[in-house]
């Protein structure tokens, strides 16, 4: 099986990697040093053999594994506002980690009287709330296509004179996120398995009032900042690299891991480097594979629904209590 994109993604990682705390325990930066010192040498055409033999394979929480796929949208957008079209903001200045009165410790504000509340909600912030508290980058022409690229959590954002403006993720409000997709099909509204991107699309655009509503009754909502250097950025700083970069829990995942998903979706099946994470993507098997730009990773990633089994790759002999692969 070819491992090469997942082998150089492994490499590009191996900096953040050394450095970065494993929450999920199951390694320590320095376990990662040799593996790393190696690979820097070995060609992408033996990636096969060198995540075979240098690595134990690692099944977490029974290893039964859920896929979904991510890409990188462009969007039409402005500079300046134009009628209907809605902004797309920045980092908050106070937006805050802060200790609530219920002794939860998280995203937030301090409002007037010193108290520490949870930050505005998207309702809130789409009525107006952060105006006067956010930088704008600029205005998005259409409020579904934002709210999509806000579920990407990076993109880009064409105008009319040509020229492109990339956006990575910079912060989060700290409201938990709901799937629309999972609302519609509670509903009724989208059959079971019909809930895909562009069907979810088509449904707000022939229902825009039902649609706005809809999206509001996800709470979560994403700041942006400008990229101007290579692109997207995933949770490591590190740019994600199509075909290769998966996203995962670091709760469960050490960022920087190099993953085997085993799927009944052929796209999906092989080697991945777990390099970001996302607001839906929670627990130890749950994992939302990276496509790229363009139409067909726009189609793939769209409709990416995948049932396998998942391994993690750590350096032999380091980890702490998992179950090794039979």
């Amino acid at each position: 099986m070819d491992a090469s994109r997942a082998f150089k993604a492994f490499r590009a990682s191996c900096p953040a990697l050394l450095r970065r705390q494993d929450q999920s325990g199951l390694t320590s930066g320095a376990a990662w040093a040799a593996v790393c010192t190696e690979a820097s040498a070995v060609a992408p055409e033996a990636a096969g053999a060198f995540f075979r033999d240098r690595f134990d394979w690692i099944s977490v929480g029974g290893g039964k594994a859920f896929a979904t796929g991510y890409y990188e949208p462009e969007i039409a957008g402005s500079r300046s506002p134009l009628p209907g079209y809605v902004p797309i903001h920045g980092i908050p200045r106070d937006l805050t980690r802060c200790t609530r009165l219920d002794g939860q410790t998280g995203r937030g504000r301090v409002d007037e009287t010193g108290t520490c509340v949870l930050y505005f909600t998207r309702p809130e912030i789409e009525d107006g709330a952060i105006a006067d508290r956010a930088p704008i980058l600029a205005w998005a022409a259409d409020n579904v296509d934002l709210f999509f690229l806000e579920i990407q959590g990076s993109g880009r954002v064409r105008f009319p004179d040509g020229t492109v403006m990339r956006l990575g993720y910079a912060n989060q409000n700290g409201r938990d996120y709901v799937a629309i997709g999972r609302l519609l099909r509670e509903r009724g509204i989208l059959p079971p398995g019909g809930a895909n991107m562009q069907a979810i699309k088509d449904w707000m655009r022939a229902n825009p009032d039902q649609g706005r509503q809809l999206m509001r009754e996800n709470l979560s909502y994403i700041f942006f900042r400008e990229l101007t250097g290579p692109g997207p950025l995933g949770a490591m700083n590190v740019p994600v690299s199509p075909k290769a970069t998966v996203a995962a829990d670091p709760r469960f995942v050490p960022l920087g891991a190099p993953v085997f998903l085993a799927m009944d979706r052929p796209e999906a099946y092989g080697f991945w480097v777990a390099q970001d994470t996302g607001g839906a993507i929670k627990g130890a098997n749950r994992f939302d594979t990276f496509w790229g730009a363009g139409e067909d990773a726009t189609r793939i990633a769209g409709g990416m629904s995948a049932n396998g089994v998942a391994w993690v790759l750590v350096p032999k002999g380091t980890v702490n209590g998992a179950t090794a692969q039979p």
